[in-house]
């Protein structure tokens, strides 16, 4: 009887974490096809936006929707032909920091792949308009737990260089994490964006 009644209630959980699964990856924002922006513009140049000293300042939130924690980094881009280097020095709210560096080389008709030391195999993304979006999977660091994410990264250009960057972090097809954050050219900082593009 026990067996009978947790079975019960088991059984329409799981239905339901799958049927949200399979909503999360083919409805809504992980499903947004690049080309409805192929019209709009100013163009993102990755080649000319993500390149020399860029601001960016952002806030994480957790599944329920709660601020998780908000941090600004430093960044500096530079291109050699079609391959480039984005360094990142992030700093959170929480006192940890972190960097990073992704290495991308461009394609053809808009497409691009990078890597990084905290992505599992290649990033793919496509450029479209005003957007660029890119899908990969992350290793978390170990102060956030090790876990291993599938992301879901857009970045849309408003104009003057400013982009937008929201990202949808998913664990079994089930969203754990989003960051919403702006990235803008900076006055560069020679003790930051420099000592970047040195490492």
């Amino acid at each position: 009887m026990r067996l009978s009644m947790l079975m019960s209630w088991i059984i329409p959980i799981a239905v339901f974490l799958v049927l949200l699964a399979i909503a999360g990856r083919w409805i809504g924002f992980r499903a947004q096809n690049p080309d409805f922006y192929s019209e709009q513009g100013p163009e993102f140049v990755l080649t000319e936006h993500l390149n020399g000293p860029i601001l960016c300042e952002g806030v994480i939130y957790g599944p329920l929707g709660r601020v998780g924690s908000t941090f600004v980094a430093h960044m500096q881009g530079d291109w050699n032909g079609d391959t480039g280097t984005l360094a990142e020095d992030f700093t959170y709210s929480t006192g940890n920091t972190q960097l990073r560096k992704w290495h991308l080389k461009l394609g053809e008709n808009g497409q691009f792949t990078a890597t990084a030391d905290d992505i599992i195999g290649t990033a793919e993304g496509v450029q479209r308009g005003n957007t660029v979006r890119m899908t990969y999977s992350i290793r978390l660091t170990e102060e956030a737990g090790g876990h291993i994410l599938d992301v879901t990264d857009w970045m849309y250009h408003t104009g003057d260089g400013v982009i937008i960057n929201r990202s949808q972090m998913r664990k079994f097809g089930i969203k754990v994490a989003e960051l919403v954050a702006t990235m803008r050219p900076a006055t560069k900082n020679t003790s930051q964006t420099d000592n970047l593009a040195a490492e």
